[in-house]
């Protein structure tokens, strides 16, 4: 995944002895709120965008909001990026984590590409989560830069961001230590946020652990509350990375726990299903982040290489064959379709995340061992629809081919069709329309129910 996640064995076991010092599972009480980190402070501006307050992420309407979604490696596969976030939000993400790169280690991501993939990630209703990846292990991994230069990267592509913190929350550097000098996290991190407030941004900011994000030492759980406070703004999100030193249930929840027990806001910034550092335990992750309500975004969707390329949710960046760890993120137990909830911000604009009313023409060509379909949306509703996404299920053996005015992924029986730019709008009684062929065995037949964006749609 073009970049190591290295544990040594001997942090494995400090990780297990320092559990003793951490709140257990039973002991800490989420709902308990002794330890509430400092407020802003007084006569500060307020936030235009995401923010924090109570320990909880809240959107520039004041919600709540949990992210559910993946990483995606832009930074290393550009031409990916517009296909990879349609194929992500249709598979129900919330969210997604955009590599880009600085210029120290690997190309950088200039100002005009990171306005593009902003746009990118609005046009599909993601909140878009930027990462600069070149702080990667730092102080162990040669070619690694600091957070310092990654504050310096973010000066330099600001207009690309600046006026986007609805949409956008700033991880200002990956994985900002390895397992050596990672002493100076607190300082560095500290110092990294007063510059990003300095230099104006008003973004939620997120920041990494060390030892490859990990935290087997503990040195972003135990500093987090002086790390928050050094924010002026009192934005600051935590995020850790899970692997191989979170390999059973007890130790997720542990540290999970101590965050909530304190009213920090966490998110699990990468997980995975399997590592070569160790087994993570994803089912712990994922149901445990659904019981406290912490984000994740699971890491990765596609092109990873070096010996971990089972971290693919996609195989050749392809939707339509997801990998079983695809499949365990997307569809399985506290999985993003389960759980994602979209933005409320993505209601502005006259759009509409629940139409008021629709109706579904399916009209199916049925040639026993193939098929076409004809699809007609009708906007029923008095206020137009922008942005949309029609969801069925095949009644049959049916396998999805081509796809035309529209975009579409399968899961077992399940389809979700999202619009393209020129069938992105269903105007207020009008429709659209697309069709696709297929494959089927046995017999065939219309779907039972269709719904747009959420809501049920009558059958035209």
């Amino acid at each position: 995944m073009r970049k190591r996640l290295a544990t040594a064995a001997g942090a494995l076991l400090a990780f297990a002895a320092s559990l003793l010092a951490a709140p257990s599972a039973a002991q800490a009480q989420p709902q308990t709120r002794a330890q509430a980190p400092s407020p802003a402070p007084a006569g500060a501006q307020a936030t235009p965008g995401f923010h924090v307050s109570g320990g909880r992420l809240l959107d520039a309407n004041g919600e709540d909001f949990v992210l559910r979604g993946v990483n995606h490696a832009h930074a290393w596969y550009p031409t990916r990026t517009a296909q990879a976030l349609k194929d992500i939000k249709a598979l129900g993400a919330n969210s997604v984590r955009v590599v880009l790169a600085t210029g120290d280690r690997w190309t950088k991501n200039d100002t005009a590409d990171v306005a593009a993939v902003v746009a990118q990630c609005k046009q599909n209703r993601l909140v878009c989560v930027l990462e600069a990846h070149d702080t990667t292990g730092y102080g162990e991994q040669a070619g690694a830069t600091t957070l310092a230069r990654a504050v310096d990267y973010w000066i330099g592509v600001k207009s690309a961001v600046q006026g986007q913190e609805k949409y956008v929350i700033l991880n200002i550097g990956n994985e900002p230590y390895g397992n050596s000098g990672y002493a100076a996290w607190t300082s560095d991190t500290a110092n990294a946020l007063a510059r990003m407030r300095a230099a104006g941004f008003r973004h939620t900011l997120m920041v990494d652990a060390p030892n490859w994000g990990q935290d087997w030492s503990f040195t972003m759980r135990d500093h987090a509350a002086e790390v928050f406070a050094a924010d002026p703004e009192r934005n600051t999100v935590f995020s850790i990375h899970m692997y191989g030193v979170f390999n059973t249930a007890d130790k997720v929840r542990s540290y999970l726990d101590r965050f909530i027990s304190q009213r920090l806001p966490l998110v699990v910034g990468e997980f995975g299903g399997m590592h070569s550092d160790g087994d993570p335990d994803e089912d712990a992750i994922m149901s445990s982040a659904r019981q406290l309500g912490v984000g994740y975004l699971g890491w990765s969707w596609s092109g990873n290489g070096g010996g971990v390329e089972y971290l693919d949710m996609a195989t050749g960046f392809d939707a339509a064959r997801l990998t079983a760890w695809g499949q365990r993120v997307f569809s399985g137990a506290d999985g993003i379709k389960q759980t994602a909830k979209e933005a409320g911000i993505f209601g502005d604009g006259g759009t509409t995340p629940a139409p008021a009313g629709c109706s579904v023409d399916y009209r199916l060509s049925d040639w026993g061992t193939s098929f076409n379909a004809d699809v007609t949306i009708r906007n029923t509703g008095t206020t137009a629809v922008k942005g949309w996404q029609l969801a069925f299920a095949f009644p049959g053996n049916q396998k999805l081919g081509s796809v035309w005015n529209a975009k579409a992924v399968q899961q077992g029986s399940e389809v979700k069709a999202t619009h393209e730019t020129w069938t992105e709008t269903i105007p207020a009684g009008g429709s659209v329309s697309f069709g696709f062929n297929g494959s089927s065995t046995g017999s065939n037949g219309v779907p039972a129910a269709f719904s747009l964006n959420g809501a049920a749609c009558a059958k035209g």
